[in-house]
């Protein structure tokens, strides 16, 4: 039978059965205010509600506009030829300013304080609805047009602001909150500015050119309003070029995005949530009417499909920061990804054929044989479509430099509008070339949707391994974590020195801190096959015993020290070795021998409750190879305020430690 040791390890406190966090990249700057302990208290203060209802408000804008375009023509009564002609060149114009003008966009933002570029474009807004006001006024579809296409010109302006400020307002804890809000606001405000837009002309009659006229105008003056409210935010790179030629500048920040592998694959997964979103939402005027059994000419089952998916994003958005405790968790992405094709896949086995009858109304549809199955899968699709893509974004404003992130969004910005273009032609080619239904398209595209996952997983496998972290935290824990987020700092170097109790104490710790962070383990366990394709991904720190392989030490020591240069979070097990009896042993040497070299702040943590839980020492090998003892255990993570450096001991480390974990071990 195998020895317990080699839990023994070097004098850093190195724990061999450690797991690791995802590497450190660039952090935030640190927001104003305090932070909030609840993502909706953002929307109690000034850093975050202006701009988030500025942005809501511009996304509610552009859809009433839209939509009322539409109204318009009904409202002329031209001809559906006209009217399908129209239809398909409004999205067009929207979206052609974004191939044109993000480049630019991107080193605007990047060079200009943000609130003031906000102040522009919200400007810019009201007199482009102006002019849009005159087109309705005057039932003139080719004004309209051209307002559409300056419509989008603004919104290109918009877009990479829109998404870099976050990081410069919010703690890295506050991320993936914020982010969940963004997306709902987004989200709702898309569904309600379409049912707004759409029942415009219906609602005001006669009336009906001058109710949408008054109504893009006073939205728009509403926008530049708020924006006035938000404070300052510093420019990202003000001393930036900004160079106007869009096709070299397009190049030039298109490989910008791809600098970093995990951003590069996250802003790959972001384009491919647009390309998913916008083949299903086509589709569902359609959808509604052949395979749900709407009126004809009725947008009642429409609305309701779309209400559906969106209020599926906005709910997945929104508890994105509750599953992952506030941290950047990319491991809700593989479960995101997944859940979306398993919910599509089940979209196209209720339903593959034409509905049973026609002309229903909402209440009927759902009373029919598979109506509430249909419906759960359009919200479960657009739930995991929140899983999804916020902690994507998160992970691209966590890890782009503050001076790159703005073109980053943008080049994103350009990426997502090709992959929106491509899914419109494609869900055009599929039907009309190959002949598929509705239901097909949704088949292939949730086959397609797993495809694309588990080739990004592949490539980026830190995806999967956090996912696994994750559920294995979660599944077998109950964890409260206190201190946090109050004294582990923001951004810069930081040593963590905690007890060892466990073998899960790394993934403890990983599901705790807001921030990547670097273990150190044992390099025999390091090399473990299977599990090594895990620990590399991670990048954790192999570490041997000086007796053992006093070069591998000193690699060690020489990475510790190169993530310290660089502005990581390294954590160690001072004591060396799992505890064999509950009690912490002396701290080792090995951390002061890391702070002579580099003296970082160091953050103290204890770990309670693990020592009655499964995988510590508490019982004997027989009895822990048997069904745990303390399954769901509740486990807190507890951390005190940062210690200089320069005066920290291995002694009073341990102190400190002792202290923080008290009497419950």
């Amino acid at each position: 039978m195998a020895q317990d040791k080699p839990n023994e390890s070097p004098a850093t406190g190195t724990p061999p059965d450690s797991a690791a966090a995802i590497p450190a990249g660039a952090q935030p700057v640190q927001g104003p205010g305090p932070v909030t302990h609840s993502q909706f208290g953002l929307l109690r203060q000034r850093r975050f509600l202006p701009y988030f209802t500025v942005q809501a408000l511009g996304a509610f804008n552009d859809n009433v506009y839209r939509q009322a375009i539409i109204g318009l023509l009904f409202f002329l009564g031209i001809s559906s030829e006209e009217r399908t002609l129209y239809t398909n060149l409004a999205p067009a114009l929207f979206i052609l300013p974004y191939f044109l003008f993000s480049a630019i966009a991107g080193q605007i933002a990047e060079r200009m304080e943000k609130q003031r570029l906000i102040v522009i474009t919200t400007a810019m807004e009201i007199a482009i609805m102006s002019l849009a006001a005159i087109g309705f006024l005057t039932q003139n579809m080719t004004v309209l047009l051209v307002a559409l296409f300056c419509t989008g010109v603004q919104s290109t302006l918009f877009g990479p602001v829109k998404y870099s400020i976050l990081p410069a307002v919010l703690k890295p804890e506050e991320l993936t909150g914020g982010n969940g809000l963004v997306e709902m606001g987004t989200s709702i405000s898309i569904l309600v500015g379409m049912i707004y837009g759409g029942l415009v002309f219906q609602v005001a009659g006669t009336w009906g050119p001058e109710a949408a006229a008054a109504s893009v105008v006073a939205l728009a003056v509403a926008g530049n309003l708020v924006a006035r409210t938000i404070p300052r935010v510093d420019a990202g790179a003000p001393e930036l070029k900004v160079r106007w030629n869009p096709i070299p500048e397009s190049w030039a920040i298109w490989k910008l995005t791809r600098r970093q592998l995990a951003v590069r694959n996250a802003i790959l997964g972001v384009s491919w949530f647009w390309f998913v979103g916008t083949v299903l939402t086509a589709q569902l005027p359609t959808y509604a009417e052949i395979n749900l059994g709407a009126p004809e000419r009725s947008t009642s089952l429409y609305i309701f499909a779309l209400a559906l998916f969106s209020v599926g994003v906005g709910i997945g958005s929104l508890l994105c920061e509750k599953l992952s405790m506030r941290t950047v968790e990319i491991g809700l992405v593989p479960l995101g990804a997944f859940g979306m094709s398993a919910c599509m896949l089940d979209l196209y086995l209720a339903r593959s054929g034409a509905a049973p009858a026609t002309g229903l109304a909402i209440a009927e549809f759902l009373a029919a044989h598979g109506g509430w199955r249909i419906a759960a899968d359009l919200t479960g699709i657009g739930f995991f479509a929140g899983l999804f893509i916020v902690p994507l974004f998160a992970l691209i404003q966590s890890r782009t430099p503050r001076g790159e992130l703005s073109r980053v969004i943008a080049g994103l910005n350009i990426q997502n509008a090709a992959f929106i273009v491509a899914a419109a032609v494609l869900g055009v080619a599929v039907q009309r070339l190959l002949g598929w239904s509705i239901p097909q398209v949704f088949l292939a595209l949730a086959i397609a949707n797993a495809v694309v996952a588990i080739y990004i997983f592949t490539i980026v496998p830190e995806f999967l391994m956090r996912l696994l972290s994750w559920m294995l935290v979660r599944a077998l824990y109950r964890l409260r974590v206190h201190g946090v987020e109050e004294y582990v700092p923001d951004e810069g170097p930081g040593l963590i020195v905690c007890n060892h109790v466990s073998y899960m104490d790394a993934l403890i710790l990983a599901a705790s801190v807001p921030r990547p962070v670097r273990f150190v383990m044992y390099h025999r366990i390091f090399e473990i096959p299977v599990l090594r394709w895990i620990f590399r991904t991670a990048k954790a720190i192999p570490i041997a015993p000086e007796k053992e392989d006093p070069a591998l030490m000193q690699r060690a020591f020489d990475e510790i020290d190169r993530t310290l240069a660089d502005g990581g979070l390294v954590a160690i097990f001072p004591e060396g070795r799992l505890t064999a009896d509950g009690d912490i042993a002396p701290f080792r040497a090995g951390v002061e021998r890391i702070l002579a070299r580099r003296p970082v702040q160091v953050v103290p943590m204890a770990l309670r409750g693990m020592w009655a839980s499964m995988w510590s020492r508490k019982d004997s090998r027989m009895r822990r190879a048997r069904l745990p003892r303390r399954f769901r255990a509740h486990v807190e993570v507890v951390a005190a305020a940062p210690v200089d450096g320069t005066s920290a001991s291995a002694a009073n480390l341990e102190a400190r430690v002792r202290e923080l974990r008290g009497d419950r071990a």
